[in-house]
């Protein structure tokens, strides 16, 4: 148990320095050296809990969004996972922005992808099982591939735009067209296969 608690912790500490680092400079020039030594650990620590930058980026931008939206039931609580989503890439502009340079557009969407697929099978299997259908597991995968790239997709224009968006309206949009798009598509699938 002290063990997990310490490399929580140490996790942490590597990713606030990250965290800290992007909001002065591209992630690109950012190097291991400059975290470990902020941390106050030495590069072995580091190569233990991360094969790289990226791979810490990706995991603070999960413990920090991905796992909360998991904890959401999706079917009941949506509203309040597209809330909490907007409001954090709206927040972490600049965190995102600096990934999405060093990255560039498709990277970063492939860096989202593996969470989102996830999140968004899940809610098609609840969706499904809350409907009594039977989809097609080919379909469910491309439903599952095509809900994730937009949502990718929106989620880094959002960040990419000057302005915010209105989040009431884009809460409202995303959650209407996630709810009443995907009912409809799966039980009209079904009804087609019948």
């Amino acid at each position: 148990m002290k063990h997990s608690i310490t490399t929580l912790n140490t996790k942490k500490t590597l990713a606030t320095s990250l965290r800290g680092f992007m909001e002065k400079k591209p992630l690109s020039k950012i190097t291991v050296s400059e975290i470990i030594q902020e941390c106050g650990v030495n590069r072995k620590t580091f190569y233990y809990h991360f094969a790289d930058i990226y791979e810490l980026l990706k995991w603070m931008l999960d413990q920090e969004a991905i796992s909360v939206v998991k904890q959401f039931d999706l079917l009941v609580d949506y509203k309040e996972a597209i809330m909490f989503v907007i409001k954090y890439v709206q927040q972490n502009k600049h965190i995102l922005n600096c990934a999405y340079d060093s990255m560039g557009r498709d990277e970063l969407k492939r860096f989202f992808y593996t969470d989102f697929i996830g999140i968004t099978r899940s809610m098609i299997d609840s969706t499904e099982t809350k409907m009594n259908l039977n989809v097609n597991e080919n379909f469910k995968q491309f439903l599952a591939h095509s809900y994730t790239e937009m949502l990718a997709g929106m989620l880094i224009d959002e960040f990419k735009e000057k302005e915010s968006h209105d989040i009431q309206n884009a809460i409202k949009f995303m959650s209407f067209f996630l709810k009443y798009s995907l009912e409809s598509v799966l039980e009209n699938f079904s009804d087609n296969l019948l």
